[in-house]
């Protein structure tokens, strides 16, 4: 029994000593495939969550596959959180409005515009109203219920207020009540169409988006106004060459540019059928506006 019990002593002092020698020295660190860095993207909540999760995680995917990167959506719950979040680092390339994406790159120096879809050089709102009311044009809708959609909204909130004010409409003083804000474009269809706001404004995609897939009640809300153009929608990369490696941003802007065959089902999502390349000077009347509607400071 002495015997069995030295010898089981023995076998236990050399696992110790081959566990010992294979351990790593203290302050060697060890690369793994799980510590590579993430390169996280978001979008602005402006529609359905579950439609935008899907098609963001597609876009995730084929970037991923693009670029060699670990690209991963992240959403977001609200505009503002969205914004805060590319200021901290948090991510690295966000499809934002107009508004969003001047709000973001004014607090990230480096950041950039790097591209945007066709359409969002010349993009447009339409106010929309309850079928059944006498209202066809702006000045009409003095002392009736509004709904914008998000405050932080290029398309759903900061150019409609520009287009009313240049009417002569105070959204504080004329309509029926403070005027609302929804949250997204696709509420504020909803919010019209189910009487509980006589009246609202949202993006012109989104409108047309919800009545090719039957998504609105065509003998409950029409639209009776589309504004004129402006630039708004756009992807805006953070400073990323230093954490992710020389040439990422060339990288990820190449792959945007370069999607089509295969990534249908996404682009059909964006409502077009490419990206283009963009600048930051393409947002400055949206700056302006803002700043003179006190948006921004």
């Amino acid at each position: 029994m002495k015997k069995i019990i030295t010898i089981l002593l023995a076998l236990l002092m050399v696992a110790s000593l081959t566990a010992c020698s294979q351990k790593a020295p203290e302050n060697t660190q060890i690369t793994t495939q799980d510590e590579k860095p993430v390169f996280k993207i978001g979008a602005i909540p402006d529609q359905d969550a579950s439609e935008l999760q899907k098609n963001m995680e597609g876009v995730a995917k084929y970037l991923s596959e693009k670029t060699g990167l670990q690209v991963e959506f992240v959403p977001s719950v609200d505009y503002a959180a969205l914004v805060t979040a590319f200021e901290r680092e948090e991510m690295q390339l966000v499809w934002f409005g107009g508004l969003t994406g001047v709000q973001a790159r004014n607090v990230v120096p480096g950041a950039e515009a790097i591209a945007q879809r066709p359409r969002d050089a010349e993009f447009q709102s339409v106010f929309i109203t309850q079928k059944d009311l006498d209202v066809t044009k702006l000045e009409d809708l003095k002392g009736k219920t509004f709904t914008f959609g998000s405050e932080s909204s290029t398309s759903g909130h900061l150019m409609p207020r520009y287009f009313l004010m240049e009417t002569g409409i105070d959204p504080v003083k004329d309509f029926n009540g403070q005027p609302n804000f929804s949250g997204s474009h696709d509420k504020t269809i909803k919010l019209v169409e189910s009487g509980a706001f006589e009246t609202g404004a949202l993006n012109i995609s989104v409108w047309e988006k919800s009545v090719n897939e039957g998504k609105v009640d065509l003998n409950k809300v029409k639209v009776f106004y589309t504004t004129p153009a402006y630039y708004d929608y756009n992807w805006t990369i953070n400073n990323v060459d230093e954490t992710f490696g020389e040439g990422t941003k060339a990288k990820i802007k190449e792959a945007l540019l370069s999607m089509g065959s295969g990534q249908e089902e996404v682009l059909t999502f964006f409502q077009t059928d490419k990206f283009i390349e963009t600048k930051n000077e393409n947002y400055g009347a949206i700056e302006t506006v803002a700043k003179q509607l006190g948006i921004i400071k």
